[in-house]
């Protein structure tokens, strides 16, 4: 596939997406930014979360995580369907009725304001690594496969990356984003419907009996695990694992729950919620069935299995062995997984900022747009370094770091919510939060890394760190605490 096609298409895409940027955010103001007017469609929230949900990192490490861990990913999904339901019937409750633009504004209301700056930080510093890490997968594809050929720098293809999301996020804001990741969304469904279709017709069994029959008599398969409890891909370990994730990374996360807040009301914003979970856990297994079907075309081939397995699915994409209606395919789903995800990471972020560290909605309009217009510069600045550093550093399965990394960060905002919701004590010492974080986190690490080195003998700690770090939070906190004065 030629460069300049590609370079065609990514032009064309950006064309499309500015375009309908503009048209969103035509009399926006920055309560357009924050919380798109409280005039969002449910439905369209649930279709477009599926985009910003997935990412660039599902599309490509997904399908690649499927040779050396089978269907395993699918555990942790049926965990995910759980925890959505309590955010749905728990968490988004407790939101609406305090009308909140800031998740974390729940803690300042429970706790004060220290517990409330530690999650509105642990936030932070969470979704800048996580959508790093999402952007960093993308733009190394898009720099090995089309820009490094052509001599540009891996940091100018970064740059590129960032000014576009920038772009396309800097007026509208969350009332733009609802309708770009839905335009997204589509490129992307399309695209791997299409791919897994295209790449099964040429191995010859494109009948949808036929390819469901064949790979489920293929060694990838496997899809749950019950055979031995210490094993990180033990049945319950990822499957409550995947509940906990859910929590932390959508339930407490202000990026995912700024879409939802956008709802009219909590039945629509519940209704989003519920029927964006199911579409998920359908949408995940056919990554997984693309990640078969590719590991088989690679195999039939005889081609070469990138050692980084996250490069096969853009490797087998973008070669002479399939008409370029397969890489141009490619091409726009990758587009459309990373930017859905990263378009409203940088609103959530700019957004947590100006409202929680700032105080922008104390202000004037005039103040809250200008304050907001500085932080959305600087987070775009922040990504873009944070990008450049984890490029020296990452090595790992992308999906692989991001689980790794929400246990760290995540973990403790479970604990601290939990405590706060299922409680009713409070904290003999407000700034205590801080240090239980910081305490949680440096536990967990060391839980981690005896597991990695193998000095928990036979026992291996993997997606599961995360409720550790959540009940060690929680312990922590109730140590920390005193029952409420009345």
């Amino acid at each position: 596939m030629s460069e300049t096609l590609i370079l065609t298409i990514i032009v064309a895409y950006f064309a499309v997406l500015i375009l309908m940027s503009y048209i969103t955010s035509r009399g926006a103001n920055t309560d357009s930014f924050f919380v798109g007017n409280k005039e969002s469609k449910w439905y369209v929230v649930a279709f477009g979360m599926i985009g910003a949900s997935l990412s660039g990192v599902t599309f490509i490490s997904v399908p690649g995580w499927v040779d050396g861990k089978q269907f395993a990913y699918m555990q942790i999904v049926l965990g995910y369907l759980v925890g959505y339901l309590v955010v749905a019937y728990v968490l988004l409750p407790i939101y609406y009725r305090m009308n909140l633009i800031s998740i974390y504004g729940y803690l300042e209301n429970r706790f004060g304001f220290w517990t409330y700056k530690t999650g509105a930080s642990l936030f932070l510093i969470s979704r800048i690594f996580g959508a790093s890490i999402r952007l960093l997968l993308a733009a190394t594809v898009f720099h090995d496969f089309i820009f490094a050929k052509w001599g540009i720098p891996f940091p100018v293809t970064v740059t590129f990356s960032i000014l576009f999301i920038w772009l396309c996020t800097f007026k509208g804001g969350i009332k733009t984003i609802v309708w770009t990741d839905t335009l997204q969304t589509l490129f992307m469904l399309l695209s791997l419907g299409i791919t897994i279709y295209l790449i099964s017709d040429h191995l010859g069994f494109s009948d949808q009996g036929g390819l469901i029959n064949v790979i489920s008599e293929s060694s990838y398969s496997k899809m749950f695990f019950f055979d031995d409890w210490h094993q990180n891909n033990y049945f319950w370990k990822q499957f409550i694992a995947g509940m906990f994730i859910t929590i932390g990374m959508t339930g407490l996360d202000q990026d995912l729950m700024q879409k939802n807040l956008s709802c009219k009301n909590i039945k629509d914003a519940q209704k989003n919620m519920v029927s964006f979970a199911f579409v998920l856990a359908v949408v995940n297994l056919a990554f997984l069935v693309l990640g078969a079907t590719l590991f088989m075309y690679a195999n039939k081939s005889g081609m070469a299995i990138p050692a980084k397995t996250d490069l096969l699915f853009p490797t087998i994409a973008l070669s002479s062995h399939f008409s370029e209606v397969v890489g141009v395919l490619f091409i726009l789903g990758l587009f459309a997984a990373t930017y859905a995800s990263a378009d409203s990471a940088l609103a959530s972020l700019t957004t947590s900022f100006c409202v929680d560290f700032i105080g922008v909605r104390k202000m004037e309009e005039a103040q809250q747009k200008k304050w907001k217009d500085r932080v959305h510069i600087g987070m775009s600045f922040v990504l873009l370094i944070t990008i450049l550093a984890l490029n020296v550093f990452v090595s790992d399965s992308a999906i692989q770091q991001i689980l790794t990394f929400a246990s760290f960060t995540y973990g403790p905002l479970i604990g601290i919510f939990a405590f706060g919701i299922f409680t009713k004590r409070s904290l003999v010492k407000e700034k205590s939060s801080m240090y239980i974080a910081i305490s949680a986190f440096l536990i967990s690490l060391t839980l981690h890394l005896l597991s990695k080195n193998q000095l928990l003998g036979t026992f291996n700690i993997g997606s599961e760190l995360i409720v550790y770090n959540s009940l060690i939070t929680f312990a922590l906190m109730f140590i920390a605490s005193e029952k409420a004065k009345v």
